[in-house]
């Protein structure tokens, strides 16, 4: 078994990535699907998260307002550093049970987590290889554009995140996603293909 970490600035394009790495047969845990499993109500992170900063982070039928909860802890580092101390522990948790039962259902598996906030420390702990998707700054603001952000809350959005240098850092494999999708698509199959041949799947 060999697990794949996927990381990238903003708008790079990682679910692009994770989608052709999954066409090949890799199985995916798909750490913001995580994230919302462990803050339903009622669940360990949600009492955290509603103990710490109240119940008006709360929407009717009381699952948490994201969108509120962003604002409180945007640009706030310590707020941050406190919702991640609440959140990452029970994400870890499910993180590796679902590992665990991947492999029990396939030995050989190869598993790809889509990580956007994937660090040097924490790769060491959760993936064997890290692949760094790569967009241009200005590639990153158009495709934020479409989703709706200005070209300077875009910008924000941008440097509030670890740096595309930081990561490089620590990648085994850089994609650069700036091409077309075929581009993009071609070089996912040589990385999936070089693993897979390293672990013996091939």
């Amino acid at each position: 078994m060999v697990i794949i970490g996927i990381t990238g600035s903003i708008a790079s394009g990682k679910s692009t990535v994770t989608k052709f790495f999954i066409d090949l047969g890799a199985h995916l845990i798909d750490w913001d699907v995580i994230g919302h499993e462990v803050m339903r109500p009622q669940m360990n992170a949600w009492k955290g998260v509603v103990e710490y900063f109240g119940r008006e982070v709360l929407n009717e039928d009381q699952t948490i307002n994201r969108e509120i909860l962003g604002q409180l802890v945007f640009n706030k580092p310590e707020e941050l550093q406190k919702l991640n101390q609440i959140v990452h522990p029970e994400i870890f948790k499910e993180d590796a049970r679902l590992v665990q039962k991947i492999k029990n259902e396939d030995p050989n598996a190869i598993i790809v987590k889509e990580i956007p906030l994937l660090t040097a420390e924490s790769k060491n702990m959760l993936v064997d290889k890290a692949v760094v998707v790569c967009a241009t700054e200005d590639n990153q603001i158009k495709r934020l554009g479409k989703r709706g952000l200005s070209e300077e809350d875009a910008k924000k959005r941008i440097t509030s995140q670890l740096s595309t240098e930081e990561k490089l850092k620590f990648a085994d494999f850089v994609i650069y996603n700036d091409g077309s999708m075929e581009e993009t698509r071609k070089q996912v199959k040589k990385i999936y293909n070089q693993i897979a041949s390293e672990e013996g799947h091939v």
